[in-house]
């Protein structure tokens, strides 16, 4: 006969679990296009945590997909190929040879990654990149940047299909051009924006390497609208590489999205705070009639 004195953590994790009810009744069958990208991503166990919360989710009925970057591993990969980069308002210049550098890290290195860490926790997991289906087309940015791409069409059946197989699409940032000799290297923030805008996204989430968006006494705001936003933007107190993920939140906004949280990846299963608690876990900027952050 076995005995068990009741530990206290039990007791915190069944009323932690209990009080994710509601929100997971909230998000049931929701879209929520997720970010992933930054330190983390170099990290095995942080990958592993990241994968398991992804897993989770589809697991109480949400429909994630997961939109990456891979910064480091790329830069990795051109100085070991001894190519130079540059960067123009911090955006990489992307020439013929870096662009194929760029393709084969993200659809192949990190992507599969990604897609092996999720299948790992007991997931099922495909990864494509923009190329697929034509899931995202663009047009140059900028003749400065080289080939870097403004997506410009959307097809998402692709990502539709899958998920209603129960399969979570995970999606590299590369992208066909009008011209299908083309290839784009795409801002992972601004992929997953297009992508969560034409899904028309319950909730894009952008994993980043800072807490949130701050006021100018150094506090992270938990709430914002655009307008605020913009007025923040416009007297400085947004500024630096913080000015295109807001920026992206706003046109993921426009096109549909009910909101967009900025938050910090390094945090212990952010996005499951995100989604299942009721303070979440950064910042979250959608419009001012819709419910504050406790009405979900």
């Amino acid at each position: 006969m076995k005995t068990r004195a009741m530990n206290p953590d039990f007791i915190t994790t069944a009323r932690t679990l209990s009080e994710a009810l509601p929100y997971m009744q909230r998000y049931s069958g929701a879209v929520v296009v997720v970010k992933f990208g930054g330190n983390a991503m170099g990290d095995a166990d942080a990958m592993a945590e990241f994968a398991r919360d992804i897993v989770l989710m589809r697991q109480v009925g949400i429909n994630p997909v997961v939109v990456h970057g891979g910064g480091p591993m790329i830069n990795d990969l051109l100085k070991k190929l001894g190519i130079q980069s540059e960067f123009v308002r911090g955006k990489r210049v992307t020439d013929q040879a870096t662009v194929e550098v760029v393709e084969m890290v993200l659809t192949g290195l990190v992507n599969k990654r990604i897609v092996q860490a999720i299948m790992d926790e007991g997931g099922r997991a495909v990864g494509l990149s923009g190329k697929d289906d034509d899931l995202m087309v663009c047009e140059m940015e900028d003749p400065e940047l080289g080939w870097v791409g403004r997506p410009v069409e959307m097809n998402v059946q692709v990502l539709r299909d899958l998920m209603s197989a129960g399969i979570i699409p995970v999606v590299a940032p590369v992208a066909t051009g009008m011209d299908p000799v083309e290839t784009f290297n795409v801002n992972g923030d601004t992929a997953a924006g297009a992508i969560a805008g034409a899904l028309k996204a319950d909730r894009l989430l952008l994993l980043t390497d800072v807490a949130g968006v701050k006021n100018r006494e150094g506090e992270v705001l938990t709430q914002l609208t655009p307008d605020e936003v913009r007025g923040m933007t416009h007297d400085g107190t947004i500024a630096g590489g913080m000015i295109p993920k807001t920026e992206t939140a706003l046109k993921a906004l426009e096109e549909g999205v009910r909101g967009v949280v900025i938050l910090d990846g390094r945090v212990p299963n952010a996005c499951l705070l995100e989604i299942f608690t009721e303070h979440g876990a950064g910042s979250l900027i959608k419009s001012a009639d819709l419910p504050p952050r406790s009405a979900g």
